[in-house]
């Protein structure tokens, strides 16, 4: 079914177009029909399904058709998300619905100064987009009013509960007028997600396109198992090593930051994403790994919700998550637009029965497969990770699944290789670069396209020191090669807040 069959007006179904974006998916078909009509909708589905479109289209086309008139800081939208990271996301997708049918949008969250917040809020915006806290702080400083909303959404519901925020999600939607429509998208209705619905939702119509414990079909899941801390080191640097995007999790901010320095220096560039950074260093090095000027993220959990990067193909848990929500949230990252995509656990001895139990939870059908620096298992898993190719290697067992698998926002795919492209390298600290060429220790393999690929690639700033933190991709936000998209247009520009 087409966009335009299911009520969308063609001034929308145009800027999806300009977009590549030609058939909704499964969420938006579900829902489409009922909140373009303004009815209440409890949306479930997890991260990557579709939901952020499923939202804005009816949001941009109710509010282009209402007669309400744009005024100073009374917005007549307004969408609540768990982090500034994914309200960045959020208003990258609203911005060009918005701008088709000559809607301002702005956001709001903490992290950064209020001045422009306020300054634009002024201005007199239709959509805002905001994190509780920072929205809060400036109803209380009687510096923006809720009154004039006609459409709320509050999308991840279930991580904002996670966070504790829904107490302030309560008091802000109690200042929204009663009889404006309401959308809550969430992946569960635990932690009291179900009160919010019962409380704020009209006769809600509930759509659901998957279970936020069904893993994803085409994803394929990995648990290597290592002898001992420092043939995790050598392991970890090898998957890093390939020639697409992927994202190393760790547990902790300090393990982010000191693995992320660590690649760089041994030749593999990769940036952090951490609490502990500020907001232009977040945004500074999401932008160098969406833009391909960086290919490894290595992030806390801060990265497992929200952020979309195209073409993320290999998910690495470095450090297991400490339950299996974690653990499916992390590996969404991949495997998304039911696009395949590979996620790995890398595993000590005594962490073998909590690997157990968290893959069990996570209904995930995985053996594990013994390795060391070197094995030919991890060369051949980065190799097929860097070609997509190949199909899997009958030594990767591939994960069984239960439940629904629904498809997810995004792609995932890398570069063909090319005969004469696969080198070895002589070691790299255990994880050889792409290309051929020799140097290094630790007998690592690496793969790649001969003649383009045998250097490391440089950081964004050019030479090759860490970008970790500092990197600086470029002057401009919006997403190159199919990253974040960064880029808010001329409504919403660099504003931002929480």
């Amino acid at each position: 079914m087409s966009f335009s069959a299911l009520g969308v007006p063609e001034t929308l179904v145009a800027a999806l177009t300009t977009q590549g974006i030609t058939a909704p998916f499964p969420i938006q078909t579900a829902t489409l029909p009922d909140t373009l009509s303004g009815r209440d909708v409890l949306g479930r589905g997890r991260t990557g399904s579709g939901k952020t479109l499923a939202f804005s289209l009816p949001m941009v086309a109710r509010l282009a058709a209402s007669t309400g008139a744009r005024r100073p800081a009374r917005p007549r939208g307004l969408v609540l998300a768990p982090t500034r990271e994914l309200a960045t996301q959020i208003a990258a997708t609203l911005e060009p619905l918005a701008r088709a049918e000559r809607l301002s949008l702005t956001t709001v969250f903490g992290g950064v100064s209020q001045n422009r917040q306020v300054s634009a809020l002024n201005g007199g915006i239709d959509i805002l987009v905001a994190c509780p806290g920072r929205l809060e702080d400036l109803i209380k400083q009687r510096l923006v009013s809720l009154e004039g909303v006609e459409i709320t959404v509050l999308d991840e519901a279930d991580h904002m509960a996670d966070l504790g925020f829904l107490p302030g999600v309560k008091r802000l939607m109690d200042q929204t007028p009663k009889n404006g429509q309401r959308m809550l998208f969430s992946a569960t209705l635990d932690n009291g997600v179900d009160q919010i619905v019962k409380r704020y939702l009209h006769n809600p119509l509930t759509h659901s396109v998957d279970s936020a414990e069904s893993p994803v079909a085409k994803m394929t899941h990995h648990v290597l198992a290592v002898a001992d801390a420092e043939s995790k080191r050598l392991v970890i640097n090898e998957l890093a090593s390939g020639t697409g995007r992927r994202v190393l999790f760790t547990r902790t901010k300090h393990q982010a930051k000191k693995l992320a320095k660590a690649l760089t220096a041994t030749g593999i560039p990769a940036v952090d994403l951490h609490g502990n950074l500020s907001q232009p260093a977040r945004e500074r090095n999401l932008e160098a790994f969406s833009s391909g000027s960086v290919k490894v993220l290595v992030a806390t959990d801060i990265a497992a919700r929200g952020i979309h990067v195209d073409h993320i193909e290999l998910v690495v848990h470095v450090d297991p998550p400490a339950e299996h929500k974690a653990y499916l949230h992390r590996s969404g990252r991949t495997a998304r637009a039911g696009e395949g995509g590979d996620v790995v656990t890398v595993m000590l001895p005594e962490q073998a029965g909590d690997v157990r139990t968290l893959t069990r939870q996570a209904k995930i059908t995985v053996q594990p497969q013994q390795v060391r620096p070197g094995s030919a298992v991890v060369a051949r898993l980065v190799g097929e990770v860097a070609a997509h190719v190949e199909p899997a290697p009958v030594a990767v067992v591939e994960a069984g699944r239960r439940g629904g698998a629904p498809s997810r926002d995004g792609a995932a795919g890398g570069p063909s290789r090319r005969r004469g492209g696969r080198g070895r390298s002589a070691g790299g600290q255990g994880g050889g670069q792409p290309g051929a060429g020799s140097g290094g220790q630790g007998g690592a393999r690496g793969r790649g396209r001969a003649g383009s690929s045998a250097a490391p690639q440089r950081s964004a700033t050019g030479g090759s020191r860490p970008v970790h933190s500092t990197a600086t991709p470029g002057s401009g936000s919006s997403s190159r090669g199919g990253g974040v998209a960064m880029s808010m247009g001329s409504s919403a520009g660099r504003r931002r807040g929480r």
